[in-house]
């Protein structure tokens, strides 16, 4: 008898998957997904709307006319500034024109006007609130004039709005 040759078997090894770049990737897209839903979140600023409630009289929530600067942008670089309000302005409605001798040398007045009043009031860090109104005439570049404005002169309370009261649609078309 012959030595009959023997079938040769190959072993079975053990599969084995390595999991690591799986598990590095699925971190990755976790994190990316937590801070895309953090950023996607909206952000807003609060303007002290007078909701918080500061006693039982009815005027207490009211805006302080004497702390409020309104500033109309319309079309030509025109800029009409008042304190307080049309009806009643504490500084009556006057053109003024952009840069350093403009609106800056006035907000500069203004905003120390406000604090020596504020502080009267016994409040000395409360400054001027500007209310910034751009006309549909006005341009974009003279509404980042004014907020550069803003930030040369320090005010960091002010606001854009863009509605218009005929009052003032009628002051800019007088001027």
């Amino acid at each position: 008898m012959q030595n009959l040759p023997r079938k040769v078997r190959s072993r079975k090894q053990n599969t084995r998957v390595d999991l690591t770049a799986m598990v590095s990737i699925s971190f990755l897209l976790i994190i990316f997904f937590m801070v895309t839903i953090e950023l996607a979140k909206p952000k807003m600023m609060d303007f002290g709307r007078g909701d918080r409630g500061c006693g039982p009289e009815p005027d207490c929530n009211k805006p302080d006319e004497n702390r409020i600067l309104t500033v109309l942008l319309d079309d030509n670089d025109k800029m009409i500034t008042y304190m307080g309000l049309l009806y009643a302005p504490i500084q009556n409605p006057k053109e003024i024109h952009y840069g350093k001798n403009g609106i800056r040398k006035e907000l500069i007045v203004i905003n120390k006007k406000v604090h020596e009043y504020s502080a009267g009031m016994g409040r000395p860090e409360i400054g001027v609130t500007v209310i910034i109104k751009p006309s549909k005439k006005s341009n974009y570049g003279n509404l980042v004039d004014i907020l550069d404005e803003m930030n040369i002169t320090g005010i960091n309370s002010y606001a854009i709005v863009n509605d218009y009261t005929p009052e003032e649609t009628k002051l800019l078309a007088s001027n």
